[in-house]
């Protein structure tokens, strides 16, 4: 995202193509859209130039996924489904009673509550960073493969603009990680960005937004950092301990903040 002139390019559920962040770029640049997705967005991808079609499997993954599968296909994100136990194919359960409008708001929150058992610190690998210029322009990049043991074709927050980053010159910038599914409903990022245009401070700013979450999920885990056009910063998490890095022309190396829930 191009906090100069609010220009953002992303794709989602692109395969056999490695530079994710290189591809939402060139849609960016070469493209009047903001999102490309699937088969479409490789194709495009490699027509702009990056290497693919590439096979991005490797042992480790290969063995992690022959390992779940072994396991009937356990942990995963499917609900409210039938058989539980197994690799599918899954059904409705209670198929019947879908139509009869009488779900509980205690057991629609017992399912939300239990939704972020799958996310932490070993099953994702966001990044997402912001940068600043001597100028004063801001420009934000998030990268991710995804939760693990995600459905196909399940597309989280990376490439959401307001969810997992945000920047706007004016005013400053965020980014975010931890369970895309539950924080892409509320554009932490963005809540942070105009909670700052207010005049909140990036620390406020940044654990407002949490906290935003948290009230609804309790469970839930996940983290931002906020950072001003001045270059102030802060982080907020919850569910976990968080760390960002931030290096500065004057800084000698990059240095690393801890932000505990």
């Amino acid at each position: 995202m191009n906090g100069a002139t609010m220009e953002v390019g992303a794709v989602a559920a692109m395969r056999y193509v490695k530079d994710g962040i290189k591809a939402a770029r060139l849609v960016m640049q070469h493209t009047g859209h903001t999102l490309l997705v699937g088969e479409q967005a490789s194709a495009f991808a490699i027509s702009m130039g990056l290497p693919g079609p590439t096979n991005l499997s490797s042992s480790e993954s290969v063995q992690k996924w022959s390992k779940w599968k072994e396991n009937r296909c356990q942990p995963n994100f499917w609900k409210n489904i039938v058989p539980v136990d197994s690799c599918g194919p899954y059904h409705p359960k209670g198929i019947a009673e879908l139509g009869k409008g009488t779900c509980s708001s205690a057991n629609l929150m017992a399912a939300a509550e239990s939704r972020s058992s799958h996310i932490g610190l070993h099953n994702h690998d966001t990044i997402s960073m912001a940068v600043i210029d001597k100028e004063g322009h801001i420009a934000v990049g998030t990268s991710t493969n995804g939760a693990t043991y995600k459905i196909p074709g399940r597309v989280g927050d990376g490439p959401i603009a307001g969810s997992s980053s945000y920047a706007d010159d004016e005013v400053g910038a965020c980014g975010a990680t931890g369970d895309g599914d539950i924080m892409m409903r509320f554009l932490p990022c963005y809540q942070v960005v105009e909670s700052m245009r207010l005049g909140t401070e990036p620390k406020l700013a940044a654990q407002d937004a949490i906290k935003r979450i948290a009230r609804k999920f309790p469970d839930f885990v996940g983290a931002v950092f906020a950072i001003n056009k001045n270059g102030l910063h802060a982080g907020a998490c919850h569910g976990w301990t968080f760390q960002y890095s931030v290096r500065s022309p004057e800084m000698e190396d990059v240095e690393v903040f801890t932000v505990f829930p």
